[in-house]
């Protein structure tokens, strides 16, 4: 897998922000770009050689209904206008009889959902010029029913479909705080070798309900999970999502800087195992 580094989401408010700060690559939500006019901090960002990785938000791969061919186009046509390795979407719904949730919905965790879930990926895959990532999202529900945990749903889809995972670290933090989902057996159960990077966010406890927010500092508690993931295995990239209220540009930078020693610190362990 592509080598990436530790890197940020790219967002139109904090885009001059993104390029002072010391990332390896950024992630830009497709949605929020028009292959045409790409934005000038994006283009700047490329010509010194900056990977920028187009993250859906809308394909709704995990719904009933067939997964719409002009969001699968224009994924595919950003892509090859940032010259990406890959682009990603969620283990998701977002859309069912003709009404948009605007929010990313957990799936059913039974083998019907998972075989619809598998015929869309495929087709989605067939119609992309770059390799397919998929991320675990964060949940306040789980339906009914469910005949796999959600480690095991994701190592299933992958064998079928050959994709990539993006594994977001804050999303399982919500999952095990909300849903009681084991945070180590999830890990030991998804195919860590198909790894394409990792989400690290913030997010904040409301009466009880841990929301992932991409507002918030990220928790020493989700840098506990980073650390519990990079054990098993060296991530190739690492990288903290900020969708709103942004704060300064050195605390963004000691939000890095704490990313990086976590990865560092596992890294440096593997390493100094090796040279006994």
């Amino acid at each position: 897998m592509f080598g990436l580094g530790v890197g940020i989401g790219w967002r139109a408010e904090i885009d001059l922000t993104v390029e002072g700060l010391p990332v390896d690559f950024v992630e830009v939500v497709a949605e929020n770009l028009h292959v045409g006019s790409l934005p000038e901090s994006v283009t700047v960002l490329r010509e010194r050689g900056t990977p920028v990785l187009p993250h859906a938000v809308s394909l709704s791969l995990g719904g009933a209904e067939p997964v719409d061919a002009a969001r699968v186009a224009h994924l595919g046509a950003l892509a090859e206008a940032l010259d990406a390795p890959f682009v990603s979407d969620h283990v998701c719904f977002v859309r069912a009889g003709g009404l948009d949730s605007g929010h990313l919905m957990p799936l059913p965790r039974t083998r019907d959902a998972l075989d619809v879930l598998v015929a869309n990926v495929k087709a989605v895959q067939a119609d992309l010029p770059v390799p397919l990532a998929l991320e675990n999202v964060a949940a306040l529900l789980e339906w009914p029913d469910g005949e796999l945990t959600e480690g095991r749903f994701l190592a299933e889809l992958v064998e079928r479909t050959d994709c990539h995972l993006l594994v977001d670290v804050a999303n399982l933090y919500a999952n095990a705080r909300n849903l009681g989902t084991d945070v180590d057996r999830f890990l030991d159960e998804i195919p860590l070798e198909r790894l394409a990077y990792v989400h690290v966010a913030g997010g904040v406890e409301q009466q009880g309900v841990y929301h992932d927010t991409h507002a918030h500092a990220v928790l020493p508690e989700v840098l506990e999970v980073l650390d519990r993931l990079c054990e098993r295995t060296d991530p190739p990239g690492v990288l903290l999502e900020r969708d709103d209220d942004y704060p300064s540009d050195d605390e963004l930078r000691a939000e890095l800087a704490a990313i990086r020693e976590v990865v560092g610190k596992r890294r440096a362990a593997r390493a100094a195992g090796a040279r006994r």
